[in-house]
C-alpha cells in the first residue's frame, strides 16, 4: 500500500506548496509558510530546553529498541567480520540518511517528518510519511508488548520458585501487560514534550550496558538496524539552542555508542552459544538454569529496556495522527491524552487477542522502514532543496537518489524473505522498529 501511494506522491503537486498549521504544538510543528531567510533558518514551532545529553539518551533509546531479532543470530549466520562490515555499513547509511532529513529540514524550516513530505509532494506526501509512521511504530510497540506478555510471567515465576502454575493471575501474561502499560507507560507516554523522558530513557540503556559488564551470558535482545528516523526531527525540535550541526552530533554519538553496544552485545551472545544460537535470544534461556540470578537480572534488565522505549515511539505515532487528523489544532491536554490512551489501549488489544499479528507487521515493517529510512528522506531531500543551489545532477542529489534506490531494493528483498520464510513454514517475520 506505501508503495502505491509513494508512486502517487512522485506524480503530484508542487513542492512549493504551503499549508496553514496552527500555533505551538509539541505533535504538530508548523513551519515557515513565508519567504525563508537563506542565510540563517529560523524555527517558530517550538523553543527547545532539552539538553544534548538527554536528546542523546532519547535517541539512543530510540535506536536500541529498533526490533526483536537477536544479534547474536546474525553473526552466528554471517561469521564475526562480515558481520562487522554490515553492520558499520547501516550505520553509516542511518547516519547519512539523518543527514538529508536535517538538511530538508533546515531549508524550509520544519521540524516536523509529516509537514516535510507535504512541502515537498503535497498532502499525499505527508499522508505517506504518517501512515508510515504510524504503522511502523504501532508494529513495534506490539512487538515490545509481546515481549512482556510472554517473559514477564516467566520471571515472576523463577523469582518465586514455582514450577507448576496453577492459574494465578500474577502469572497471566495478559494481566500482566495490562498493568505495565497502565501503571508504566501510560504515565510516560502523558508528558508534554519528548525531552521530559530523557532520564528513563538512561536508564533503559543502563540497562542495556549492564549485558556488556556481567558475563558472558549477558545477551541482549537488539535489533540489528538503527531505525530512529521517526524520532529525529521531535528530539530536534526540543534541543536547545538547536542547530543542524548541533542535532547531527547527537545522532552522530547516539549511533557510535549504540554501534558499540550492537557489536559487544552479538559477540557475546555469539561466543556464548556458537552455533545453537536462536533468532529470539530470549528463548535461548530456557536452556540455561531458569533460577540462576544472574539470568534473572538479564531478562529483568530486557524487559525494562523495551517496557521503557515504548513511550519514545508512541511520541511519532500521536505527532503523525496529530498531523493528519488535527492538523490546524493548538495543544489541548484531552485531545493528548485521548490519543495516548486510544493508541495503547488498541496496542494492549493486538498483543492480547492476535497472537499471529507480529507477522502481518513484518510485512508492514518491510515496507514502511526502507520508506522512513532511505526513501522518504531521500526523494524528499531532491524535492525540497532548491535547484539553483543542487541542481538535479549535482552529486548530492545523484547520491540521494541512488539512496531511494537501495530502499527500494531493500523493500523488495525484505518482502521476498518473508514471503520465502511463510511459504516453507519458517517465518520469524517480526515488526522490526
Amino acid at each position: 500500500m506505501l508503495l502505491h501511494v509513494l508512486i502517487t506522491v512522485f506524480l503530484l503537486v508542487s513542492p512549493h506548496r504551503t499549508e496553514n498549521t496552527g500555533a505551538n504544538l509539541p505533535e504538530s510543528q508548523e513551519f515557515l509558510s513565508g519567504v525563508e531567510d537563506k542565510k540563517t533558518t529560523r524555527f517558530t514551532d517550538f523553543e527547545g530546553k532539552t539538553s544534548f545529553g538527554m536528546s542523546v539518551f532519547n535517541l539512543g533509546n530510540a535506536i536500541m529498541g529498533s526490533g526483536i531479532l537477536g544479534l547474536a543470530y546474525a553473526m552466528a549466520n554471517t561469521g564475526v567480520v562480515l558481520f562487522l562490515v554490515l553492520l558499520t555499513v547501516v550505520a553509516g547509511l542511518s547516519s547519512y540518511s539523518i543527514h538529508l532529513l536535517l538538511k530538508s529540514s533546515g531549508i524550509v524550516g520544519i521540524r516536523a517528518y509529516e509537514q516535510l513530505g507535504y512541502r515537498a509532494f503535497g498532502t499525499p506526501g505527508k499522508m505517506a510519511a504518517g501512515i508510515a509512521i504510524t504503522l511502523q511504530n504501532i508494529g513495534a510497540m506490539s512487538s515490545y508488548l509481546y515481549i512482556v506478555k510472554y517473559e514477564f510471567p516467566l520471571v515472576i515465576q523463577a523469582f518465586l520458585k514455582v514450577d507448576k502454575p496453577a492459574g494465578e493471575w500474577y502469572l497471566n501474561g495478559n494481566y500482566l501487560v495490562i498493568i505495565v502499560s497502565i501503571g508504566v507507560i501510560l504515565p510516560l507516554a502523558l508528558m508534554k514534550q519528548l525531552g521530559y523522558l530523557g532520564y528513563t530513557s538512561g536508564f533503559s540503556l543502563s540497562c542495556m550496558v549492564f549485558f556488556l559488564i556481567s558475563t558472558a551470558y549477558t545477551i541482549p535482545i537488539l535489533a540489528f538496524a538503527f531505525v530512529c528516523h521517526p524520532e529525529v526531527l521531535p528530539i530536534y525540535t526540543e534541543l536547545r539552542n538547536a542547530t543542524k550541526k548541533k542535532m547531527q552530533h547527537v545522532a552522530n554519538i547516539s549511533i557510535a555508542v549504540m554501534y558499540s553496544m550492537y557489536f559487544l552485545a552479538a559477540l557475546f551472545g555469539y561466543l556464548t552459544f556458537y552455533g545453537e544460537v536462536e533468532a529470539e535470544l530470549l528463548h535461548t534461556y530456557s536452556r540455561i538454569d531458569p533460577y540462576d540470578t544472574l539470568i534473572l537480572c538479564v531478562r529483568v534488565a530486557v524487559l525494562t529496556a523495551v517496557t521503557l522505549t515504548v513511550p519514545i515511539v508512541l511520541f511519532p505515532v500521536r505527532r503523525a495522527i496529530q498531523q493528519m487528523m488535527f492538523p490546524n489544532k493548538t495543544f489541548n491536554w484531552p485531545r493528548h491524552i485521548a490519543i495516548a490512551f486510544i493508541l495503547l489501549t488498541f496496542i494492549n488489544l493486538l498483543v492480547i487477542f492476535a497472537p499471529n499479528i507480529l507477522g502481518i507487521f513484518g510485512i508492514i515493517g518491510a515496507t514502511s522502514a526502507p520508506c522512513l529510512i532511505f526513501i522518504f528522506p531521500a526523494v524528499f531531500y531532491i524535492r525540497i532543496v532548491p535547484k539553483e543551489e543542487e541542481p538535479l545532477r549535482s552529486v548530492p542529489k545523484i547520491l540521494a537518489a541512488c539512496f531511494a534506490g537501495i530502499g527500494f531494493l531493500f523493500m523488495i528483498m525484505s518482502l521476498s524473505f518473508i514471503i520465502i520464510d511463510w511459504t516453507s513454514g519458517t517465518s520469524k517475520a517480526s515488526s522490526g522498529h
